[in-house]
């Protein structure tokens, strides 16, 4: 019932010209999007801090300030051109793959300048440098993030097929993450130490890589959902955000998605420590890279049958409770091996894996339901509230990261930490995770009021919407 509708309300981007139904050229274009969004993103997420402490030298805690001030800072650049691109009409090209194209460029050569060294500088130097070069790459990121996040929900707007791009964006980033985290390792690290050639090498490697992906996601997506515009009436910011306070998933969904990405930024930054320090073994990232994917590689094919069956809430927080006791296990286990340790970890990797390759999904459903309670079609004004929460997460787990490593002690460049920095580490990697997981999961399963039946009623009722 829901594609049949979908049918109606879908019309091609440029003169009448038919355009072909959505599959797999569709689901293979937005792969590519966040394969080439997650080659720096990730890149940065898990080595930048230890290149700003171990190359450059700048004390951990200026370091988790840095990334605290630049996520606040994207997570209005997020919203502000989230409400650009709205107020823009869509091309013969669309509305949002036109920004991938045009702003890929001069994001990747930003990307490549954060990892450069110039020797000799001051400590003062290479933190100013590191402030001016994150923060313009994280501004241009916005660029380029909010039109691909917001694309999505104008390829279909079938409920299931949705669930499957998101699968299919987080295999993408997840096939980056396991480039970056198995051959990352191997790349960066000289007898254990981060040499700063090699980060300059993989920053150059994974910007080409990059570019290549973008270029693909613009020549094989499409965007078929186009609202017609002619008769709208401008809307003001303000009455946007009363239609978007009334939003409840949305609101639950954001507190979610905070919660969420504060942990998930904080175990890969303190996995780096974990395996360098706690396990004197750096290059066992390479393996937890690689299990991480393969958990992901494995749990997509079942993903979309379980949506279709239980709902993308019910099998989100069924993932995250895994994960959630996993960490708890872990905790209580500190004598573990590093091979034991990656064995156990696998399968919390699993777990929020599963979450990872519905959370999408979920996104497209709350930018409908506001348009279900508004009559306002507002995909990056949406999409870029989101993406402002996963920054304000990222800002969180920066200043947090960066001020618990230094609070349990660490000091760089010492060729050992103390026993209490060491299991500081280890609860920081495991328990921190454990709790701040069960917090998400109880939040999606007692708040979030979007389960499976709710969310098959509401795309018929929008796509009976649009054909009034």
């Amino acid at each position: 019932m829901a594609r049949a509708l979908q049918k109606k309300v879908e019309s091609p981007q440029s003169g009448g010209k038919t355009v072909r139904p959505f599959g797999f050229k569709d689901k293979l274009g937005y792969l590519f999007g966040d394969f080439g969004n997650d080659f720096f993103f990730i890149l940065a997420a898990s080595f930048l801090m230890v290149f700003y402490t171990d190359i450059f030298h700048i004390n951990p805690a200026h370091v988790g300030l840095l990334f605290t001030v630049a996520r606040l800072w994207d997570a209005f650049a997020d919203v502000t051109w989230g409400r650009f691109i709205d107020t823009r009409k869509a091309t013969p090209q669309g509305k949002f793959r036109p920004w991938i194209l045009r702003m890929s460029f001069p994001l990747v050569i930003m990307g490549i300048l954060m990892f450069v060294k110039i020797p000799g500088m001051s400590e003062g130097f290479y933190l100013a440098y590191a402030y001016v070069t994150y923060i313009v790459w994280g501004t241009l990121y916005s660029t380029v993030n909010i039109p691909y996040g917001s694309m999505a929900s104008v390829i279909t707007g079938d409920p299931v097929e949705r669930t499957s791009l998101s699968s299919w964006r987080t295999l993408g980033g997840q096939m980056a993450g396991l480039i970056i985290n198995v051959v990352g390792p191997i790349i960066l690290f000289v007898n254990n130490k981060p040499d700063a050639n090699r980060f300059i090498l993989a920053a150059l490697i994974f910007g080409g890589l990059a570019l290549a992906c973008y270029l693909a996601c613009y020549k094989l997506s499409v965007e078929r959902i186009v609202v017609d515009e002619s008769n709208k009436e401008k809307v003001n910011f303000g009455q946007t955000m009363k239609g978007l306070t009334k939003n409840k998933p949305l609101m639950v969904f954001l507190v979610a998605a905070l919660v969420f990405m504060v942990v998930f930024m904080l175990i890969g930054t303190v996995n780096v420590y974990l395996f360098k320090d706690y396990f004197t073994n750096a290059k066992a990232l390479s393996i937890v890279g690689l299990l991480q994917a393969v958990a992901v590689f494995i749990a997509m094919p079942f993903i979309q049958p379980l949506v279709k069956k239980f709902g993308k809430k019910e099998v989100a927080s069924g993932g995250l409770l895994v994960a959630a006791l996993v960490y708890g296990v872990l905790y209580f286990l500190p004598n573990l091996t590093a091979t034991q340790f990656i064995v156990v970890l696998t399968v919390a990797m699993f777990g929020y894996g599963v979450f990872n390759l519905v959370v999408w999904a979920f996104v497209t459903d709350v930018i409908d339901y506001h348009e279900y309670l508004t009559g306002l079609r507002e995909d990056g004004t949406v999409y870029s509230i989101y993406s402002m929460a996963r920054k304000i997460g990222q800002a969180v787990a920066g200043g947090v990261g960066g001020a618990a490593i230094a609070a349990v002690g660490y000091h760089a460049g010492a060729e050992t930490q103390s026993a209490e920095t060491l299991q500081g580490i280890h609860t920081l990697a495991t328990l921190v995770p454990a709790l701040t997981l069960g917090v998400v999961f109880l939040l999606i399963v007692f708040l979030y009021p979007l389960n499976k039946k709710r969310t098959t009623q509401l795309a018929k009722d929008i796509a009976a919407k649009r054909k009034a």
